[in-house]
């Protein structure tokens, strides 16, 4: 899995540590919902059942598959 350093670095908090890289991969690979920012990055959403069904964003660099950012969404509305 390809990741920016900011991805890297923020994977450190406790927040983020619990996320596995397998779920992040499943955001990628089958979305439920995908939107394009402004700047060009593309934020996916997933929901995953291993954690009651949070919903999981995940946001890429313009090329689709470079991990910038992925945590759970409290305010996902399907």
């Amino acid at each position: 899995m390809k990741a920016t350093q900011y991805f890297l670095y923020t994977r450190g908090r406790s927040d983020r540590a619990i996320i596995e890289d397998e779920w992040i991969v499943r955001a990628i690979q089958h979305p439920l919902r995908e939107e394009r920012q402004a700047d060009g990055r593309i934020r996916r959403w997933a929901l995953i059942p291993e954690m009651a069904n949070r919903a999981l964003r995940v946001i890429v660099l313009e090329d689709g598959v470079t991990v910038h950012n992925a945590f759970f969404d409290r305010d996902f509305k399907e």
